[in-house]
């Protein structure tokens, strides 16, 4: 399924949405004007490794500071144009309508808390991964989970891909994203049973952990006045 809008008009312009799509497709135009090398050294630095975390990586000159702001950085980095595209057509359907719930200010609180939520979550369960966990999916199951609180029967236009024909149809947003988290769960289940190995190179707990991070965080926010 693939999501195409949202039938919800936002009472509010998402300014920190907009900031957050420029920030991260700046940031990715800068990967790539690297070369490959300075590239991965880049992706290393400041994408989120469980193993140094946990200390799974011999590295002695790793430190307390070298541990902490991955988990900021690896939620603006990406893997690739469609790793991008993806992210911030998704974060743009569903964020700015959590944006003007909750308001500016708290928006941005949100969105960096459900990232964080999701990094400590993939950390957590891929103990010895040193594979760089990098995207904004797991802030952006965040602001998915919060929509699917805030927003159950708002309808999303969804595309759906039959063979060789393709569909569009209304759904009720509980149904896409309801759906969309039991296939990041089953997904993830998979991965630990198939020894923490991410299944098609995605961070599916991360996806999880974000996604119940925004309800939770979702709680604790709260609405605010609309001004």
């Amino acid at each position: 399924m693939i999501p195409i809008r949202d039938v919800n008009p936002s009472r509010l312009t998402p300014i920190i949405n907009y900031l957050l799509i420029g920030a991260c497709v700046l940031i990715f135009l800068y990967e790539v004007s690297l070369g490959s090398r300075a590239l991965k050294n880049f992706i290393s630095l400041y994408g989120l490794v469980p193993a140094h975390l946990w200390g799974f990586n011999g590295l002695s000159h790793f430190n307390c500071a070298k541990s902490v702001y991955p988990f900021f950085t690896c939620m603006f980095l990406h893997g690739g144009w469609l790793h991008l595209i993806g992210n911030m057509w998704v974060l743009f359907i569903f964020g700015d309508n959590i944006e003007s719930a909750l308001g500016h200010a708290r928006y941005l609180l949100f969105y960096v808390a459900s990232g964080l939520a999701a990094g400590a979550i993939e950390v957590v369960t891929n103990v010895h991964s040193l594979v760089p966990i990098i995207g904004a999916s797991g802030a952006i199951a965040g602001v998915m989970g919060a929509y699917f609180i805030l927003y159950p029967k708002a309808k999303i236009l969804t595309l759906f891909p039959i063979f060789f024909f393709f569909y569009l149809l209304e759904i009720p947003a509980y149904v896409f994203l309801g759906f969309w988290f039991v296939i990041q769960f089953f997904n993830g289940t998979f991965s630990i049973l198939n020894s923490g190995q991410h299944f098609a190179g995605i961070a599916w707990w991360a996806h999880v952990g974000g996604f119940i991070g925004g309800i939770i965080f979702l709680s604790q926010f709260g609405r605010s006045r609309q001004l």
